[in-house]
């Protein structure tokens, strides 16, 4: 296929978002390159006719990438793994980095795309003392996404857009009602995409902070509180023992600070849902650090992902130990 220099590549799941976000992209006749990731052999094949069908309405060029072999080494292992390994993965982090950022990038590069834009809610910024790009939140803070993009490097957001982080969902959702694209009402996804049904069982069923389907009745409600792989066991305890105000972090990512000597005044949060609460970062090492909170967090889990943030920016993040 010939393409010509100086497109972007939209990342099209057929879902409301990254099609708005390729319609958003491809605003004024520009330039783009509409490309679907087949992540899996068993992937939905609607997902990819939806895509193109959208591609169609835009009259911009699509095409879909086999990327199964990849998607299953690094981001299906490294969730097997994590989880094996007692802790509670985010893969959707990961895939961000390695895949969509990564591999799919470095395919649509080969296309002659120069930048890669996703259906993320989140918002790029920059620097005009460094001139570096910063990630910072989605104006719909309800949907903001920026929580899933920490570990992209620096590069990563520089050749990044992401036209949906002036948007609320329901404008999105009118964009594309508008344009008559047919995933306008489909449902926001809730599963991890390699496993829909949420079917995984046993030691690694388990998750820190959880109280339902435990199988024990107790006088009192009891929570998971630790996990062991060594011994094969579950530890349960009262609510009161799942709160802890030190967080130590590994293979952390700044992508607004070059380091933190001293400290830093932050807020942060260790799970995709919660909100952000006040702390101080402390940098321990070139790939670790501390969080301290104002106040405890309940139901840190090994394996999460913390982020932390100054205002609006993203300052990085690490993964929970």
């Amino acid at each position: 296929m010939s393409i010509k220099n100086n497109k972007t590549a939209v990342a099209m799941s057929g879902g409301v978002d990254s099609c708005t976000a390729a319609l958003l992209t491809s605003a004024g006749g520009r330039p783009v390159l509409g490309v679907t990731m087949r992540a899996f052999p068993e992937a939905p094949k609607k997902d990819e006719e939806d895509a193109a069908a959208a591609a169609r309405l835009l009259g911009i060029e699509h095409v879909t990438v086999d990327l199964s072999e990849e998607f299953r080494a690094s981001v299906m292992r490294y969730f097997v793994e994590s989880y094996i390994s007692g802790e509670t993965p985010n893969p959707c982090v990961f895939c961000n980095k390695t895949i969509k950022f990564g591999v799919l990038f470095e395919k649509a590069k080969q296309l002659g795309c120069e930048k890669t834009a996703t259906g993320h809610y989140a918002r790029l910024n920059k620097d005009k003392a460094t001139g570096r790009v910063l990630l910072e939140r989605a104006v719909c803070r309800e949907k903001d996404q920026s929580y899933v993009l920490w570990q992209l490097s620096r590069e990563q957001l520089a050749a990044a857009e992401f036209p949906l982080g002036e948007y609320t969902k329901e404008q999105v959702r009118s964009l594309a009602r508008e344009n008559g694209f047919i995933s306008s009402e489909r449902p926001d996804s809730q599963d991890i995409c390699f496993v829909p049904d949420g079917d995984y069982r046993g030691l690694i069923g388990y998750t820190v902070g959880q109280r339902k389907g435990l199988g024990i009745s107790a006088p009192a409600p009891l929570f998971v509180v630790k996990k062991s792989v060594e011994e094969n066991r579950v530890y349960l305890g009262s609510n009161d023992e799942l709160f802890s105000s030190r967080v130590e972090l590994r293979e952390i990512n700044l992508t607004a600070v070059d380091r933190v000597d001293t400290s830093l005044s932050v807020t942060a949060k260790t799970r995709y849902s919660q909100k952000e609460a006040p702390a101080r970062l402390h940098q321990t090492g070139e790939s670790t650090a501390v969080l301290e909170f104002d106040e405890p967090q309940r139901a840190v889990t090994a394996g999460q992902s913390a982020v932390f943030y100054s205002g609006d920016t993203v300052v990085g993040g690490g993964i929970i130990c």
